[in-house]
């Protein structure tokens, strides 16, 4: 059997076609994501990998109870995921072990303990959002200002949606509501 040019070409161009809708894809649809460590437990956990929507933020702001993919500002190469709590203008304070926006405590059925310490209360600034991950007595998250502090939404990837592996545990992602908070 002998290769033609023909075919030599159309297998560059199918190769080259692939590598732009690569491109594509992870620039603006979805990107891979792996979790590492145990900050999000039990909601996710580390090892599990999953796809990140990078399109619906384009169209909408994040809401209360995202989970999303970030670079934070004390290590701009890497990339966190984490639960937003409160948005720009929110009021948020942790005091006796909950959690309140807005003076509201809200209702965190996904967390591993009550949150130990005090912190705040701090208004979110205009395009930020503060978050805290699950496991919130073993997180870096918004509460460390040097490390995480406000995450501005220009450093926001995308939200979480679909953990893929491991197979055995294939599930989309929960996205808490806290519309109720004012």
């Amino acid at each position: 059997m002998q290769i033609t040019k023909r075919e030599v070409r159309e297998f560059f161009e199918s190769v080259v076609i692939a590598g732009v809708l690569a491109f594509f894809i992870i620039t603006f649809v979805a990107q891979s994501f792996v979790v590492q460590g145990q900050s999000m437990e039990p909601t996710l956990h580390n090892g599990e990998r999953l796809f990140v929507d990078k399109v619906s933020y384009r169209f909408s702001n994040p809401d209360r109870g995202d989970i999303i993919v970030f670079s934070p500002k004390g290590s701009p190469n890497k990339k966190y995921i984490k639960r937003v709590i409160g948005l720009p203008g929110d009021k948020v304070m942790i005091r006796k072990r909950k959690v309140y926006v807005n003076g509201n405590p809200i209702k965190e059925d996904y967390t591993l303990e009550k949150t130990l310490g005090n912190f705040g209360p701090y208004h979110v600034p205009k395009k930020h959002l503060f978050v805290l991950g699950d496991n919130r007595n073993n997180s870096a998250d918004s509460r460390y200002t040097s490390l995480v502090g406000f995450v501005s939404y220009d450093s926001i990837e995308g939200r979480a949606f679909w953990v893929y592996w491991p197979l055995d545990n294939m599930r989309v992602i929960d996205h808490e509501s806290y519309k109720n908070i004012n």
